[in-house]
């Protein structure tokens, strides 16, 4: 069994009938379906071609997630992350829970830090209904650019989530993006490049976290977590194989390129089936 715990409806265009004939082509059985529901202010304007949303809730409403699963309902398991800043965020989670089965609190991609206490407030009330929060972190660093903004940032950084895993020891947490995977070397090239490369070195501050906070997992979507295995495959594998238990496989995007490293490292069948799978199911169990 494959499930992917990083998608989005609509993502790249993808339509619902090319989203399932692309999980039925790459053998994926269920995706997380995941909201990004943001100010457009805090969205980059150059991928704004890859948002399906057009309204005030944001690149990827929570409807259109909805929409996917009311459709497909064996396919998907329904995502949903309100902006913790607004007021009625919680209860509006609350009731897409009640209402339509909500089981993951995800995609969390904001310029905020995200030990906030509106934030912490959110996270606190997911782990009490056993949602996993998925987290989206980038560092601001020098890109030349200077309109409409100098970069994209998104989080506060590996300080303000650890906090917030701190502060939340009831809710399990998924890191994703750049400035969450280049921590997994101790390089000190995470605030400076978004895609380090070279060899691994000691001293990396995600694997410092995962030894010290049980209930934080990795996201392995993206070219972020893609580059972070690929950079050096030796310690991938063993990466992999010390936190098998820890680790989830995600997309979000539409092609092969996850599936086709891990597959490539010799990793013991019991710990692949942990990876596409198994952790999956640990946190959000199925019906």
């Amino acid at each position: 069994m494959i499930i992917d715990c990083h998608n989005h409806p609509d993502w790249y265009g993808y339509t619902l009938e090319k989203f399932i004939a692309n999980m039925d082509q790459n053998q994926i059985d269920k995706t997380w379906i995941l909201s990004w529901e943001a100010p457009r202010n805090e969205c980059e304007p150059e991928g704004s071609h890859l948002f399906p949303g057009t309204g005030d809730d944001g690149p990827v409403p929570f409807s259109l997630c909805l929409a996917f699963k009311e459709k497909a309902p064996d396919r998907f398991i329904l995502g949903y992350a309100p902006d913790p800043r607004r007021p009625e965020a919680i209860d509006k989670l609350a009731f897409a829970i009640s209402a339509w089965g909500v089981r993951v609190c995800g995609e969390i991609k904001l310029r905020m830090m995200y030990d906030n206490p509106d934030a912490l407030r959110l996270f606190r009330f997911c782990g009490e209904k056993g949602l996993p929060v998925l987290v989206h972190i980038d560092y601001e660093f020098a890109t030349g650019k200077k309109f409409p903004r100098p970069n994209w940032w998104y989080g506060g950084g590996i300080g303000a989530f650890e906090r917030a895993i701190a502060a939340c020891p009831n809710t399990n947490f998924l890191g994703h993006a750049p400035g969450f995977w280049a921590h997994i070397s101790g390089d000190d090239q995470y605030d400076k490049v978004a895609y380090p490369k070279g060899p691994v070195l000691p001293g990396g501050k995600l694997p410092e976290l995962l030894d010290r906070y049980p209930n934080l997992y990795c996201d392995l979507s993206a070219g972020s977590g893609c580059n972070a295995l690929k950079r050096d495959p030796a310690f991938a594998r063993e990466f992999l194989i010390r936190y098998q238990d820890r680790v989830l496989y995600g997309r979000d995007y539409f092609d092969t390129r996850h599936q086709d490293f891990i597959n490539s490292i010799g990793l013991p069948e019991d710990v692949l089936n942990k990876i596409y799978s198994g952790n999956a199911l640990r946190l959000v169990p199925q019906h």
